[in-house]
């Protein structure tokens, strides 16, 4: 009995300890990011000063960089310094942090006298995830990107891929200026099926070779094998439900590849994984499926179900004249079992684009 107690109390000071120093951790990174935007605000004042100062800025930084090395140690490159310079232009004129940081303020603070200039900017994130941000050149892109790692808690890894992998041209390819300067103020919101749908996915992360011979079978196999990593290309909402998800109906059995569901849109998506090129069969099937889950699975309070063909061709016109012009519940998407290169991506959706602008012109 007593081992027993003092098993729970370890558990809970363990937890306690563990909590208090991620804390402390962030902390840390916290004030480092002040710091270092702070130590770019005196950079720029300095060289503000005049134009002769302004003229020489690296060399400027040459001689900081060596006398802050020698006295305080690592940390102070001229790189380093360049960055925090860039990243104080780039955040003091940033209106949605202050804008951020107006709506932190207390009621009783928020005066006319109260400059957003004078501010202080909300920083969340590590100064190794604003050291890439800054190359991101696209604002809107760059305050996406922003938001998104604070709000899924992405590591610098997990940013990296996600913007490598161009997850802001394919959340903004087919959305109207109001949709993509949202996703530059709110982050990926999903209201709508459509807005939880990406073409195409990404699926380097599974290993198979462009020009290797697989099933459909192993396909699955390989993304149950990744399932946290395909959660994560899915994007936010998604929970796993199960793999050949076995319905009967006048005593034949079909099987779904593979059952989600969808916290945000409290419906159940379904996703078949093609390897091959679509068919109108494919479509169908999955329209038999979706119907399914609608009558038979689904909770009256719930919304209804959303189908995904997952392949790796497909023809527009197939999809246009085989669904109905109204649909909303079934979405065909292109996968990529390779990371392209960001600017071949960016040109195969504009491509994509053009291409159902003219099909539906």
């Amino acid at each position: 009995m007593a081992s027993s107690t003092t098993q729970s109390l370890f558990k809970n000071i363990k937890v306690l300890v563990e909590t208090s120093r991620q804390q402390v951790v962030h902390s840390i990174n916290t004030t480092l990011v002040e710091t270092y935007y702070h130590i770019g605000k005196l950079i720029i004042e300095y060289e503000q000063q005049g134009k002769s100062r302004a003229q020489y800025a690296n060399k400027t930084l040459l001689e900081l960089s060596d006398k802050l090395t020698r006295s305080l140690g690592r940390g102070f490159s001229v790189d380093n310094l360049e960055n925090m310079r860039k990243f104080y232009l780039l955040y003091s004129k940033s209106e949605t942090v202050s804008r951020k940081s107006f709506k932190a303020l207390p009621v009783s603070l928020k005066s006319e006298t109260v400059s957003r200039k004078s501010l202080k900017p909300v920083f969340k994130l590590s100064w190794s995830h604003y050291v890439f941000l800054l190359r991101v050149e696209n604002t809107q892109e760059r305050k996406f990107y922003e938001i998104e790692s604070v709000n899924e808690n992405w590591s610098l890894r997990e940013l990296k891929r996600q913007y490598d992998s161009a997850l802001y041209e394919r959340l903004a390819s087919g959305r109207n200026k109001k949709k993509i300067k949202e996703l530059s103020t709110k982050g990926h919101v999903i209201e709508s099926a459509s807005d939880a749908i990406k073409d195409p996915y990404i699926l380097e992360f599974l290993s198979l070779e462009e020009h290797e011979s697989y099933s459909e079978s192993e396909f699955e196999s390989a993304i149950i094998s990744k399932l946290e990593d395909f959660l994560k290309e899915l994007g936010k909402g998604f929970l796993f439900v199960g793999r050949q998800y076995r319905i009967t109906f006048d005593e034949d059995h079909y099987y779904i590849d593979l059952v989600f569901y969808h916290r945000m849109l409290r419906c159940f998506i379904l996703i078949d994984l093609k390897i091959g090129e679509l068919k109108h069969a494919d479509i169908g099937q999955m329209q038999m499926y979706v119907n399914y889950f609608d009558d038979e699975i689904k909770e009256s309070a719930e919304n209804k179900t959303i189908g995904i063909i997952l392949c790796k061709n497909k023809k527009e016109s197939i999809v246009k004249y085989t669904l109905p012009k109204n649909n909303n519940q079934i979405f065909t998407s292109k996968y990529k079992i390779y990371l392209p290169d960001k600017k071949e991506l960016q040109q195969l959706m504009e491509d994509e684009v053009e291409y159902k602008r003219t099909l539906h012109d």
